[in-house]
């Protein structure tokens, strides 16, 4: 059967949701989550949907992708599709093919989970591979520590906290008050908690956002940050493991979050956190 590349429908973004909720377990290598695009919904919901490409087989859907900018495409495909020639083909021609409408011309990133014989097919085509990245997972089968500080849920009426946190976080002056008021208006945020750190003054120090995959599946951390203000006193540590809690509490098996291997700082606090690293992974990339 003819596979067909798509972009879906607001309502069609539902079933790429489903899919990657479906693809998701504890032994799967660092792969496009369900909380990716949950996130994404910050954007909007027809900005979202415009994003997302779905790659399906006689109505089946084998792979989704999200373009997290116009010149990286994040994606991942079903378990039993990973060898699959005719699938990796499509998505390489896809790929490399502006007129597809996925990828432009110039430099364009691919990330992609390790294991997919799309690797070896964008070798084959020249794609090199860009800087490592280090995936983190912990398991939830225990009780999680208590975190050690003040947490509380972010809501309507800290929303301006949320905002502050990740753009000291992350030197941007991107995040606003609306970014969680659209992010929770999404459709799949009750996937989703968002948690906030507070120190003995009341000022917020760290927040988290957290998306389950349902009951028995891997959650998601995207994104943690802490305030500039705040760093080097343990509290990316102590969001963190509340997140993994309130996971726990949702159902999740395990939770995993992946950041540049150069984040240093980034990876210690996730192993402060009870994280043990997996395997590097890299975007894989075509230079102009």
């Amino acid at each position: 059967m003819t596979i067909v590349l798509g972009t879906p429908t607001v309502d069609g973004v539902r079933e790429a949701m489903a899919a990657l909720r479906e693809w998701q377990y504890d032994e799967a290598p660092m792969q496009l989550h369900s909380g990716d695009i949950g996130w994404n919904y910050r954007f909007g919901t027809a900005e979202t949907a415009a994003v997302v490409r779905t790659w399906s087989r006689d109505g089946r859907i084998l792979a989704v992708g999200m373009l997290d900018s116009p010149t990286l495409v994040r994606m991942t495909v079903a378990p039993d599709a990973f060898q699959d020639e005719d699938l990796a083909r499509r998505l390489v021609e896809d790929f490399s093919l502006p007129e597809r409408g996925v990828l432009p011309e110039g430099t364009v990133s691919i990330e992609a989970p390790l294991g997919l014989l799309l690797h070896d097919l964008l070798s084959k085509e020249g794609w090199g591979v860009d800087e490592p990245w280090t995936p983190l997972f912990r398991d939830l089968t225990e009780p999680v520590e208590d975190p050690g500080v003040r947490i509380k849920s972010i809501g309507p009426e800290q929303a301006q906290d949320f905002a502050d946190v990740l753009r000291s976080a992350f030197n941007t002056s991107r995040p606003t008050r609306e970014y969680w008021h659209a992010m929770s208006a999404g459709p799949f945020y009750a996937d989703a908690r968002c948690l906030g750190a507070y120190d003995d003054q009341g000022s917020v120090a760290a927040v988290v956002t957290v998306w389950s995959a349902g009951p028995g599946k891997p959650g998601l951390v995207e994104p943690m940050g802490v305030h500039e203000d705040h760093r080097g006193r343990g509290y990316g540590r102590a969001i963190t493991v509340a997140g993994a809690a309130a996971l726990r509490e949702m159902g999740s098996s395990s939770v995993r979050v992946c950041t540049p291997s150069s984040n240093v700082g980034g990876v210690a606090t996730y192993k402060a956190a009870g994280f043990e690293v997996r395997p590097e992974a890299r975007d894989r990339i075509r230079t102009a």
